[in-house]
């Protein structure tokens, strides 16, 4: 691990260049030095033959020349004087190991024979064969040219110093190497205790930690990196939070958005989406797998927008269509992403249209139920109308009778016109209530006995259950009362002889709760949820009963009453067994203003 990191890395590579330089060096300065000291034993030795040369042509008397030469030259050394082959003389040395070389060594060697014929220096490494040290021999001719001086010693004397020098050398060579480790490490640890606490920093910002700093010790490059690394942390804590606040608000949006938003990216992986999307998601996956995965973390797209991505990333242009999911319209827009001019995705825009469209339905329903209900009275008017004027009916009876058909069909259209216009006016929100303190005992007797001479003519049971609890409410008793008696009158016309309407009103806390029963038919269950829609008529076969004829505005109404005194209206129902509407209207009515 040590030699992975920075601080290993540098000073291997200080301390490698370091002792590469060294090595060279060393071998350099041995190569050198030992030169030297062979040159210059050499040198001396030369200039002490040349010396003992003087000294013996200045002195003729042997034993004084002896002992000049002795002073002369190195203790260590031998010199030995040629006169002629029957007179040499030699100064001996101190050193004992140092051969006793004769006259025929030095005429029998040609480089040595050069002094005495040629009278040249000579200077040269002899080895002996009676001898295993090796020496250094120098020659020079006498003055006179009679003669040579040559003076040998030992290579022991040279080989000493260098050695010396050598261990010297190699001293500083590890006094070098030792220093150079230490300056290396110190270098080292110097530069990168900086960089690795940048890491560590580097390491806390990819946690999302941006309060640490990297502290600035040196004015240096790296001090500058220190200052750049820091102002980096602080730009990218700027920007990470402004991008967590356009995260956040562009999260806000698409949540608080109605409609459905769906971001894909180029491969066809969803990236963004919001809730109504996810309702979308959620009835495609429970419409074709049978359930519903709620799965927050999907990326694949539906087939549906599978095929109009693939279509927009080909075509480049933006796709529409509408697909109906569980009884809901989806008007779904995909319009393709651009990065500069490359298609990097698309983005699906889901809108429910399914109230749209059922207003659509409305309208329409709307406009053909009232052509429909006003056009069987238009036609009697105008059919009787005409008979009358004709001299059809030619009795007074018949015109009579004629006349009463007349009025009450233009009675029907001035009850359908009010009821359109009170049901306008309630989904106006323009309904004004008169609210007050009602004697539930009169008030409800009082609707029983209106509806108790139709009960006795359909042969029907017409009863009363109100709890004893239950003195006085408030409410708006003309409203209520206009609610009883379309539901009363419902039931009584839809029950069959000898059939019970039962009226209940209870008491439950905060509210009070009223419900009529009836035995009738009662309404299919497909029906149920549209029973309070305008002209909605659940039983097509009432239609054609004249004593069933209705508008189909009554329930409507009553829902429209019932939520203005902030209740609630809801019917249950068995086909064969009856049906049961209960509303439910809260006793704290005392706040709505009249």
């Amino acid at each position: 691990m040590f030699w992975r990191s920075v601080v290993g890395k540098l000073w291997f590579t200080i301390l490698l260049l370091v002792s590469a330089v060294l090595v060279l060096l060393t071998i350099l300065l041995l190569e050198f030095f030992q030169n030297y000291h062979v040159l210059e034993a050499e040198r001396q030795m030369l200039q002490t033959a040349d010396k003992i040369s003087e000294v013996v042509e200045r002195y003729e008397d042997r034993d004084l020349m002896l002992e000049t030469t002795a002073l002369v030259k190195d203790p260590e050394s031998r010199a030995v004087i040629v006169f002629s082959p029957d007179d040499v003389v030699i100064s001996e040395s101190q050193l004992k190991d140092l051969p006793h070389l004769e006259y025929e060594w030095f005429s029998n060697d040609e480089q040595l024979s050069a002094v005495l014929s040629d009278g040249e220096d000579v200077k040269m490494v002899a080895d002996p064969n009676h001898s295993d040290t090796g020496l250094m021999v120098v020659g020079t001719p006498m003055v006179d040219g009679e003669g040579a001086v040559f003076v040998y010693e030992s290579l022991d004397t040279v080989k000493e110093t260098t050695e010396q020098t050598t261990k010297i050398i190699f001293l500083g060579a590890g006094i070098a190497i030792i220093l150079t480790t230490i300056f290396a490490f110190f270098l080292s640890t110097r530069i990168t205790s900086p960089l690795i606490q940048m890491r560590e920093s580097a390491l806390e910002l990819a946690r999302g930690e941006f309060q640490r700093k990297v502290p600035i010790r040196t004015h240096d490059e790296i001090g500058e990196l220190a200052m750049a690394f820091n102002r980096m942390g602080r730009q990218l804590k700027f920007h990470i939070n402004a991008l967590n606040h356009e995260k956040e608000q562009l999260s806000s949006i698409l949540r608080s958005m109605a409609d459905g938003v769906i971001t894909v990216n180029r491969e066809g992986e969803m990236l963004i989406s919001n809730p109504p999307s996810q309702q979308y998601l959620d009835a495609y996956d429970f419409e074709t797998y049978g359930t519903s995965t709620n799965d927050a973390d999907r990326t694949s797209l539906p087939e549906p927008l599978q095929k109009m991505f693939a279509n927009v990333i080909e075509t480049e242009e933006e796709t529409m269509t509408e697909e109906i999911l569980q009884g809901r319209s989806w008007v779904i827009i995909m319009t393709p992403l651009y990065d500069q001019r490359k298609v990097r995705g698309a983005v699906a825009v889901l809108r429910d249209m399914t109230e749209e469209r059922r207003l659509d339905k409305l309208r329409k329903d709307f406009i053909a139920n009232v052509s429909h209900e006003l056009r069987t009275p238009i036609s009697m008017l105008q059919g009787y109308s005409e008979a009358i004027v004709d001299d059809i009916a030619a009795s007074k009876e018949e015109k009579n009778e004629l006349a009463q058909i007349i009025h009450d069909e233009s009675l029907r259209i001035g009850r359908l016109v009010n009821e359109l216009l009170d049901l306008a006016r309630m989904e106006a929100g323009q309904i004004s209530l008169n609210t007050g303190r009602v004697d539930m005992t009169a008030y409800m007797n009082k609707i029983i006995r209106k509806f108790q001479g139709l009960a006795m003519d359909q042969q029907v049971n017409l009863s009363l259950d109100l709890d004893s609890d239950i003195e006085s409410l408030v409410f708006d008793g003309d409203r209520i009362e206009q609610v009883f008696t379309n539901l009363i009158d419902n039931a009584i016309r839809h029950t069959r002889e000898q059939g019970v309407v039962r009226v209940e009103v209870v008491d439950n806390k905060d509210e009070w709760i009223a419900s009529v029963h009836d035995s009738g038919q009662g309404i299919q269950e497909e029906d149920l949820p549209f029973v309070f829609e305008r002209f909605y008529k659940a039983d097509k076969s009432r239609k054609r009963n004249e004593q069933k004829k209705g508008t189909g505005l009554g329930l409507a109404i009553a829902k429209n009453i019932i939520e203005a005194h902030r209740g609630t209206i809801s019917v249950r129902s068995k086909w064969e067994e009856g049906t049961t509407f209960t509303f439910r209207i809260p006793k704290n009515l005392e706040s709505i203003e009249n």
